[in-house]
This record gives structure tokens, sequence and C-alpha cells, in this order.
């Protein structure tokens, strides 16, 4: 098996940012040329540095889109094979082009390939995530038995009887498998795993690695399919040839430095499916420097908690995008971070604000008019907040 599963992986910069700036014009042309496209942007996007004139957009709105106009919100599609159904509801189509999902990278780097044959545990009744990993499966030219999810008895007996030699599911999964297959004294041949749909913790990769298993995990999702994986360095996520990834401030489209903590924006490059900033409600951050595996792409951190910290204060939800708001009402604030916590048995709302000013009572008017709530204004200088993604942070105990 090569290194790599492609000369995608090993591109200069300079290589990889001119074929996505290509790439990237062309899916704006496509997704702004459909017959009920909602695409608008503020101005002329004429290369990849104008991405952020383009708005972001929300499952929400993607949700209300394809209400308006069923059932894909009056996106371009084409080659499609299959369309599913994920929670919202939110409707996505397939296809069965070669790696239409981009997942036999992520496979390739497992060590997954000819000759194996792969359990895969992902769902395929309506959501796409079991022919997700089929997919990948068949890009690298390994068999695949459709378990899906449940009946974990059967499973085992399954892996056993057929000499299963990978694993494509869950995290956890895969140890109550092993576990059965224990108790049924049936000795199994899996020594890879390939997992996504959850946190992949420390201790249970551990577990794994006991027992003879390399266990690695990638981000996906059913709207855009494989965003980021892991290699044998297994030093961060590297990101796959087929996406734009940025990182935002939550409830904004504003980029962070590198480093910092904000909502992974995701546009794809499939010309099948034209997803265009489209924001997974994750945090990640970006990491310096390429993985020490030879692969050249920029990594992200993993993933780091919900970018969604929509909370309810005093009765109101406070929302990440109306904090968004108040900042760009005043140049003088680099940021604001709304706390919430309580005085006996009532709600207290904190808004700390980064600037240089000096007078807290000015900004009074303008938290009351973006927040719907008054509260207490706490000044701090440049620089004092975290960088850690958050803009609304829940300081009240419900022990």
């Amino acid at each position: 098996m090569t290194t790599h599963f492609d000369d995608l992986e090993t591109r200069s910069a300079d290589e990889r940012r001119a074929a996505q700036e290509t790439a990237f014009l062309q899916q704006v042309t496509r997704a702004m040329s459909a017959q009920n496209s909602c695409l608008v942007a503020d101005g002329p996007v004429s290369s990849l540095d104008d991405i952020t004139k383009l708005p972001v957009l929300r499952k929400s709105q993607l949700v209300a889109w394809q209400k308006e106009n069923p059932p894909f919100g009056g996106m371009a599609i084409s080659n499609m094979a299959h369309v599913f159904q994920s929670p919202g509801p939110i409707y996505e189509p397939g296809g069965v082009s070669h790696d239409w999902w981009r997942m036999g990278r992520f496979l390739h780097a497992c060590g997954i390939g000819k000759g194996d044959i792969v359990q895969n545990c992902f769902g395929y009744h309506l959501t796409p995530a079991g022919m997700i990993f089929e997919s990948g499966a068949r890009a690298v030219g390994a068999a695949v038995l459709p378990a899906g999810t449940g009946q974990t008895e059967l499973q085992a007996q399954a892996a056993h009887d057929i000499g299963i030699t990978a694993y494509a599911g869950t995290p956890d999964y895969l140890k109550l498998i092993l576990e059965k297959a224990d108790e049924m004294g049936l000795p199994l041949k899996i020594t890879r795993a390939a997992v996504g749909g959850g946190a992949l913790f420390p201790s249970l990769r551990a577990w794994y690695a006991d027992r003879g298993i390399t266990c690695r995990q990638c981000y996906a999702t059913a709207d855009l399919g494989n965003i980021a994986y892991e290699s044998e360095a297994e030093e961060g996520m590297i990101l796959d040839e087929g996406v734009i990834v940025e990182i935002v401030t939550p409830g904004t489209g504003d980029p962070v430095p590198e480093g910092e903590v904000g909502e992974v924006v995701v546009t794809t490059l499939n010309p099948d499916y034209p997803l265009i900033r489209f924001a997974t409600g994750d945090l990640s951050a970006m990491m310096p420097g390429q993985s020490p595996c030879g692969r050249t792409n920029a990594r992200i951190k993993g993933w780091m908690g919900r970018a969604d910290q929509t909370t309810k204060i005093k009765g109101m939800f406070v929302r990440p995008e109306q904090v968004a708001a108040l900042v760009a009402k005043h140049a003088e604030i680099d940021r604001a971070r709304v706390v919430a916590s309580r005085d006996g048995e009532m709600d207290v709302m904190t808004v700390r604000i980064e600037t240089a000013a000096q007078d807290s009572a000015a900004f009074e008017p303008s938290i009351v008019e973006t927040l719907k709530l008054k509260g207490r204004v706490e000044l701090v200088p440049p620089g004092a907040l975290p960088r850690d993604g958050l803009v609304i942070e829940d300081a009240r105990s419900y022990d």
C-alpha cells in the first residue's frame, strides 16, 4: 500500500490554493446560476479572498429553504442517485461516482484497502452515514458487510464467521461487539477501525490498541461528507482535499487568527452539490505547520465543542448572532462575551466588552437593543477575553 491516497495530499500550498480557487469560483457560479438560488454575494467574487463576501449558510436557513422549495432549497443538484433525510428534517442528495463523499482518503489513512472486509456499523436507514462509508470502502477496494446498527450478538457472530478485518462505525460500538464476541467465545480478526459520529476518547483508543486494533477518527457530516481525518501521525486532523475550511467567530462569518477556537465553516468543491460556507455548528481551531506523515494540507485540532451557544437568560434566548451584532455596532469594541450567572434565585447577564474605551454606560443602549435584555457591563482591555470560541458563557450551576 502506498503512503498516500493520491498526489493531491502532497501538493505545495500554492498548487493547492490555485486548484481550490478555480474550483471555488466554478462552484459559486454554479450555485448562483441555479433557477431558485438564494445565494447573494456582498460584492463581486473573483478570487478565493472574496469568500467572506458570501453569507454563512446555517442549518436553520437550509431547512427553511427546503421547505419553501423542496427538496433541496433551490440548490443546483446534478448526478443524484439517492435522497437522504437527516434530523431537521434536512434532505441531502447522494451520488455514486467514485468516492463521492471523499471517504476513501480516510479509510486509506487507516490502512484499509484491498483484501479487507469492513463491518460497516453506520446506519443505512434514511440517513447517509452507511452509504458514505460504503462508498469510501469501494474507493479503496475493500469489501463491506452492511451491518448497520444494533443486534450486537449477530454482529459478533458475523464478524467471526466472515473474518471481518476492519470496522467502521461510532467509536464506542466496536467495544460492545468485541466484548460480546469474548462472551460468546468467538475470536475476531479486526485490526483496524475507522470511526466517526462521536468523540474518540484517549482511554478508548488505548483500550483498542491493547487489543491490537489501530483506531482513527474522521470529522464528517451528512451534508458535506468528509471534512478532516487522522493519519498515522495522529496529530490533529488533516483537511480533506475536496473542501475549503474556515474557522470563524461564532455567529459571524469573520475568520479568527490561526490557533484560536471558532466555528467550522465548510465550502465543498463537489460540483454535484454546491454547499458554500456551510456552518457545521462545531468548534475547532487551525493547527500550525504540517503533519509529520507528509500530507501537506492544513490541520484542525478536531472537535472542540458546539458553536451554537444559544442560552436562555431571564426567560429570553440570547444567541451568538446577537453578540456579533453588538460588536458590529461599535468600532471601538474588539470582542464581546455574554456571561450568564445567578444572584440568589435571579439570573444575571454580564456583558464583558474588550475595548480601550472607559465609559461602560455608552454601550448600555446597544446592549438592550441587540440582546433585548438589560445587564451588567464589564469593560476589559484588548486581549483580555479568552480565545476559546465562546461568545456566550453559561456560568450557572445546575447541580
